[in-house]
Formats: C-alpha cells, sequence, structure tokens
C-alpha cells in the first residue's frame, strides 16, 4: 500500500463517484482529506464516521472563488497547509453546437474548466511556498479525441488537459507536479444519468464494446491511479495525459478480433 501519511489532500467532487472511491484509497493510504462537494451522501458519511481524524467536508461551488477561498482556510485550520488536489468535480453536458443554449455551454465549462482552475489558484500558494505538491486534474477520453454530442463537455475536458499540461511546465522547477487522468466510461451516478435510460441501451452497449477490455471502468480502477500520482511513486511523473480507459483509446474495434477467434 502506498503510504501517504505526509500528505493533505483537498478532493473536489468527493460526495460520490470517483472522488468517494478516491477519499476512501487516500484515507487508507493514511492522508487527511477535505471533500468539496455541493452535497453530501450516505457514502461518505459512513467513511467521515469511520475516521473523524481524517476526513473533512465543505459544501463548495467550484465556480465561486470565494467559496473556495473559505473551504481553503477550514482546511488549514483542520489539518495544514495542502500537498495534493484532486479536481475531480464535473458535470455531463453538450449536443450538437447549433443546439446548445449559451448559458448549458457556460454551466460546463465554468463547472469543468474554470472550476478546475480556480481550485489549483487557490491550492497552489501552500505548494509554491513548501515547494513541492502535486495536482491531479480529472479529465476524460473525450478530452483526448471527439465524441458526438459532446460539444461542451469535449470542449471542458481537452481544456484541462491543456491547463494541466501548463501547470506542469510552469511549477516543475519548484517541485510541484501535474497530471491529468482520462477515464475510459466509468459506472459512477453521473455515468447513469447519462447512459442509464432504457432509450441508450444500444448506444450504452456499443461504448462498451469500444473498450477493449470489454466492460465499463469502476470508480476505485482511476482513484488507484490517482493515488500513485499524488504518491513519491510517480515522482518523475509530470505532465502527462493518463487515459485509464480499459483500452477505449488505442484504436477502433472493427469486428476483426471475433473473426480472429480472441473473445
Amino acid at each position: 500500500m502506498i503510504g501517504l501519511e505526509d500528505q493533505v489532500v483537498v478532493v473536489t467532487g468527493g460526495g460520490s463517484g470517483i472522488g468517494l472511491a478516491t477519499l476512501e484509497r487516500l484515507v487508507a493510504a493514511g492522508a487527511r482529506v477535505a471533500a468539496w462537494d455541493v452535497a453530501r451522501t450516505d457514502g461518505f458519511d459512513e467513511l467521515a464516521t469511520a475516521h473523524p481524524d481524517q476526513v473533512h467536508f465543505a459544501e463548495v461551488d467550484v465556480r465561486s472563488s470565494v467559496a473556495i477561498g473559505a473551504a481553503l482556510e477550514a482546511v488549514h485550520d483542520r489539518f495544514g497547509p495542502v500537498t495534493g488536489l484532486v479536481a475531480a468535480a464535473g458535470v455531463a453536458g453538450g449536443g450538437p453546437a447549433h443546439g446548445v443554449p449559451e448559458e448549458e455551454w457556460q454551466r460546463v465549462i465554468d463547472i469543468n474548466l474554470t472550476g478546475t482552475f480556480l481550485c489549483a489558484k487557490a491550492v497552489l500558494a501552500d505548494m509554491v511556498e513548501a515547494r513541492r505538491g502535486s495536482i491531479v486534474t480529472i479529465a476524460s477520453v473525450e478530452g483526448l479525441e471527439g465524441a458526438e454530442g459532446g460539444s461542451a463537455y469535449n470542449a471542458s475536458k481537452a481544456g484541462v488537459v491543456n491547463f494541466t499540461r501548463n501547470l506542469a511546465i510552469d511549477y516543475g522547477r519548484l517541485g510541484i507536479r501535474a497530471n491529468a487522468i482520462c477515464p475510459g466510461f466509468i459506472e459512477t451516478p453521473m455515468f447513469d444519468a447519462v447512459l442509464g435510460s432504457g432509450g441508450m441501451a444500444e448506444v450504452r452497449g456499443k461504448i462498451e464494446a469500444q473498450h477493449k477490455l470489454g466492460r465499463f471502468g469502476r470508480p476505485s480502477e482511476v482513484a488507484a491511479a490517482i493515488t500513485f500520482l499524488l504518491s513519491d511513486e510517480s515522482s518523475f511523473v509530470s505532465g502527462v495525459a493518463l487515459p485509464v480507459d480499459g483500452g477505449y483509446t488505442a484504436g477502433h474495434s472493427l469486428g476483426l478480433v471475433e473473426m480472429m477467434g480472441l473473445v
């Protein structure tokens, strides 16, 4: 098990899905963690009850620098300076560009991209002073390649990827690393909201088939990669956009695998 006993980590979107799985992993590794989210969940409350000395929650809308600043002060009071950030807060949204309302486009960009920027900006003061730190942003495979109907979401996640690269470039000589995780389709509440209806069954099957491992991912699998990137085990890894995607971005499946008898 990777040890993170000296780490204070902020996880945005920590109330559910990938964020909650990351909290669980970080707590098990000994880190003190602050979850910033718009709502608590039963899963989070169970974790906080079991580990009251390691877990803190603040209700934070990542679009608000004022809310972020207040939450960061609370982290300082409870745990001390921040050494790690996992920017996992995000929303789905999009559609064909001519049909996307401007306010919907702005909502997705504000939460997914601007929210990542504001949270990174806030914690970087601690990291610059300490000359150490690790920032892990949660982008998407759709930030690496396009997908039908994903206009706003794809644009926001592509922005997260390149913003993260810039963090790695700008702050690397201060001992601060920055990496983006690009998950494939992971079974989370957001995944269920987008693909869980009966009308999406055929599309869901086609998307699953493009994951070369033949299944969707689990939040714990993404959390494992995040924990690695926060730890000293990844001390020479920075500026990477790491797909955790079951082979989704490896290339196209056209049916030849079946013809070759490899299923």
